[in-house]
């Protein structure tokens, strides 16, 4: 059975992160989005981030413009709208397609292992949630609209 230790991904410098690196770590990986409705999101990210780093959680963020081209930048561009505006600590990794025939196979993994609520593997928007668990495995998956707190919740059996 693969786990997400299985793939490798590329950091905003296009160099490899193997996600074994992460073994006995919680991940909550992110499609996320500069100018998006929803880019607030990011403030709730990242104070979870903080509470519950030293407990064993890693949020890794995967820009995508696939979605009303909200993420139209380089990965430089991206990095500095993060800081600037977030103070963002957590890791955003290359620009990436989550859906279609050039999607990700990290991503592609990601959708087949835990569906969306209508059933079906494609992301519907900007900042969908997987929370992968210290086995490496897809535990949960969670739509655009929910907030870090009901995330929290979840998120509390793992760490």
């Amino acid at each position: 059975m693969k786990t997400i230790y299985d793939y490798s991904v590329k950091d905003a410098n296009l160099k490899d992160v193997y996600l074994k690196d992460y073994m006995d770590k919680v991940l909550l990986i992110v499609n996320v989005a500069s100018y998006c409705g929803l880019t607030y999101q990011y403030d709730g990210l990242e104070k979870l981030y903080k509470k519950y780093q030293n407990k064993g959680l890693e949020i890794i963020g995967f820009p995508c413009n696939q979605f009303a081209l909200q993420e139209p930048g380089t990965n430089k561009e991206i990095q500095e709208f993060c800081d600037s505006n977030y103070g963002i600590t957590f890791k955003i990794m290359n620009k990436i397609n989550v859906n279609g025939s050039k999607a990700d196979p990290f991503y592609k993994f990601l959708k087949n292992e835990k569906v969306g609520v209508a059933g079906t593997p494609q992301i519907k928007w900007n900042f969908t949630k997987f929370l992968a668990n210290k086995d490496g495995e897809v535990v949960h998956r969670f739509g655009p609209q929910i907030e870090t707190n009901e995330i929290e919740v979840i998120l509390k059996k793992y760490l």
